[in-house]
């Protein structure tokens, strides 16, 4: 089945981080945070403005995003757990060559 989200909704599948702290710790499923970073999954066509046309969207499929901790909705689709959220939502893309840019 697939699913496209309407007007400025995305879905958006969680990225686990890791299961260890950095002094090696292993952390327990019970005790973790749901992650904030996930990568989009679809988007909607976007948003109307004033004059009645769409206005695209500033993510897409394939960008890897944080958001907030208690943003948008989960829902399990052909048993998959994913968030349905507005990109308003989203706090921003993290864009692997800018880390690599940095340290040339």
């Amino acid at each position: 089945m697939t699913f496209r989200p309407l007007h400025d909704r995305v879905v958006v599948r969680r990225i686990d981080e890791d299961q260890k702290t950095a002094g090696g710790i292993i952390i327990p499923d019970t005790a973790k945070e749901k992650p904030q970073q996930g990568e989009i999954v679809a988007v909607g066509p976007g948003a109307r403005n004033e004059k009645g046309e769409i206005v695209a969207l500033d993510v897409q499929v394939g960008d890897r995003v944080i958001f907030g901790k208690w943003s948008g909705t989960e829902v399990k689709i052909d048993g998959e757990e994913l968030l349905i959220m507005k990109e308003s939502d989203i706090m921003g893309v993290l864009e692997a060559g800018a880390a690599s840019a940095k340290a040339a």
